[in-house]
């Protein structure tokens, strides 16, 4: 792991625990507050059902009182005539009223008929609790409310209920009524599940910022990462091609210090020894310093190739002399001597428009693809095309041999490595299109001298 990733990781993890963190409390406050707001709401609902209740009940008692304070009626007309009342008085979709006597035997029961008449006073509901005693309790205290669970119709099913009851002073009835408590439970879990998605929703939306955050600074790291690679690049590359500037001339002036200088003084010793053989061929009889004479004439030829190849290798002398298109050439025709293969030239390049460093990258590429031919390819043509168009220069060899394996061939041989090398160094990318038995295009694209610092 290198240092930037450390110092990405250093920015990224502190931030992310202190999120983690800040969420996960931020996420536990928001669950309880809801519980408390629930528990508000819910009491405050529960409370306006009540107060719903007993303004039911106060409506209920008023009526009543009307018929109990009537001195028209008699005692039983009296009794008949709130047993009518309460049988009929509803109020919302299941409310209505109910009476007993005070030991437990229904007297008024609009929803359960059969109960009317029956003794009640034990009668348990299914958590075991004496809702008549409850009602009775409640009533004989001056009123008050009592919760217990009953039969909700019209489909008779068992629902917490929470009742109010009272008394009817002339026969000490107890009467009531009752308001079912589902519907609360189902506000409430409404009112929760609304409470849910929106602390759901703002940890997903605080995740996301999140998310977003690291991202942002992963991609600001890569970013920054990038740039000073390809400043680095870009310095590694002008201090290459400085480098490779200072190495062009340093062989050039070496190379023609060579072919001028040293060859040339090789070449007047020779002329030395040949006139040195002369006059003593012509004094008659065979001098024996002859045959060391000739040894050194055969070593000083030898030395003499050498050194031109030496100079040739460091920097071709058509090069400075004539210029890039006389060097292809000469390279050509010397290579159709020597293997017999035809050679095409095709040679689009104004002179001056390119720089020392590309041209002689041109002229070591066609070398380097001339001998890769010359050994593996067995090819009967090869033509070497150099074009350009605006600021880019287009350097291509084809020829028609047995090709070979490109993979293969990446993977055994230096050669490619070496041309790809050389043209980058300059700016450039070289690609090769070859597959076995349809011969082999080594293709160049090359700055010209105004661009060849720019990569290609």
């Amino acid at each position: 792991m290198n240092l930037k990733i450390k110092i990405i990781l250093l920015a990224i993890l502190p931030m992310l625990v202190a999120a983690g963190i800040l969420s996960v409390l931020g996420l536990n406050h928001s669950r309880q507050l809801a519980e408390q707001v629930l528990d508000v709401y819910e009491y405050n609902l529960t409370h306006s059902r009540q107060q719903a209740l007993k303004e039911q009940m106060d409506l209920a008692n008023s009526a009543i009182r009307n018929i109990t304070e009537n001195p028209e009626l008699s005692d039983d007309e009296a009794q008949e005539a709130v047993k009518q009342l309460l049988h009929n008085l509803s109020f919302g979709e299941d409310g209505y009223f109910f009476a007993y006597t005070q030991e437990g035997i229904n007297v008024v029961h609009p929803t359960i008929p059969e109960f009317v008449g029956e003794d009640l006073y034990e009668f348990e509901d299914r958590e075991g609790n004496l809702l008549i005693q409850g009602l009775l309790d409640a009533a004989n205290s001056g009123g008050g409310y009592h919760r217990y669970v009953w039969e909700r119709p019209p489909l008779m099913e068992q629902e917490d209920k929470l009742g109010y009851a009272d008394l009817i002073e002339p026969w000490n009835w107890m009467f009531g009524t009752g308001l079912y408590l589902d519907s609360i439970a189902e506000e409430v879990e409404m009112v929760k599940a609304s409470f849910d998605d929106n602390i759901r929703n703002s940890f997903i939306a605080v995740m996301t910022v999140i998310l977003a955050t690291v991202v942002l600074i992963v991609l600001l790291g890569l970013a920054i990462n990038l740039h000073e690679h390809r400043l680095a690049d870009s310095k590694l590359r002008d201090l290459v091609q400085k480098f490779l500037r200072l190495q062009v001339n340093e062989r050039r002036k070496f190379s023609r210090e060579l072919h001028d200088g040293i060859n040339q003084q090789l070449v007047s010793l020779k002329f030395r020894i040949e006139l040195a053989e002369k006059k003593l061929d012509g004094t008659g009889d065979r001098h024996p310093a002859l045959q060391d004479l000739d040894i050194a004439s055969n070593v000083l030829n030898q030395t003499i190739r050498e050194v031109r190849q030496i100079s040739h290798d460091l920097r071709p002398v058509l090069l400075d002399d004539l210029g890039l298109k006389p060097a292809l050439r000469a390279l050509a025709e010397h290579f159709e001597e020597l293997t017999g293969i035809e050679v095409q030239l095709d040679y689009g390049l104004a002179e001056g428009t390119f720089s020392d460093e590309v041209e002689i990258t041109i002229y070591r590429i066609a070398q380097e693809c001339l001998n890769n031919i010359e050994k593996h390819a067995r090819a009967t043509q090869v033509c070497i095309s150099v074009s350009q168009q605006q600021d880019r220069i287009y350097f291509e060899v084809r020829d028609n041999g047995s090709g070979f394996d490109l993979k293969r061939g990446q993977t055994k041989g230096i050669g490619l490595v070496n041309m790809r090398e050389r043209v980058e160094v300059v700016g450039g990318r070289l690609n090769l299109h070859t597959s076995p038995g349809l011969g082999t295009e080594v293709r160049a694209v090359l700055p010209t001298k105004q661009g060849w610092a720019q990569t290609v």
